[in-house]
């Protein structure tokens, strides 16, 4: 286990944080004193996927049949009949 003082932990923080992810903790000492712990931390991988669009996409249509929704072809038609006046403020 690796050891550093209070004072080259302030000072030197890049090259303690590079140490840190060799080693698995660091000892910080205090007149030659342990007086605390540095312990690296192991971030775990995201435990829900992101949502993905595309796949969404393909479950709709499979559940669907490949038919559009009541919601679908209203709001396509709406988007259609749109109409742009003047500029905005």
């Amino acid at each position: 286990m690796k050891t550093i003082t209070i004072r080259d932990l302030r000072q030197r923080w890049p090259e303690t944080e590079a140490a840190l992810k060799v080693e698995d903790e660091i000892l910080i000492t205090r007149d030659s004193k342990p007086v605390a712990k540095l312990v690296r931390v192991v971030t775990s991988a995201d435990k829900r996927p992101r949502w993905d669009m595309e796949e969404h996409a393909r479950w709709q249509k499979k559940v669907s049949g490949g038919k559009k929704s009541r919601s679908d072809t209203a709001l396509a038609e709406s988007r259609a009949n749109r109409v742009f006046t003047g500029k905005r403020k």
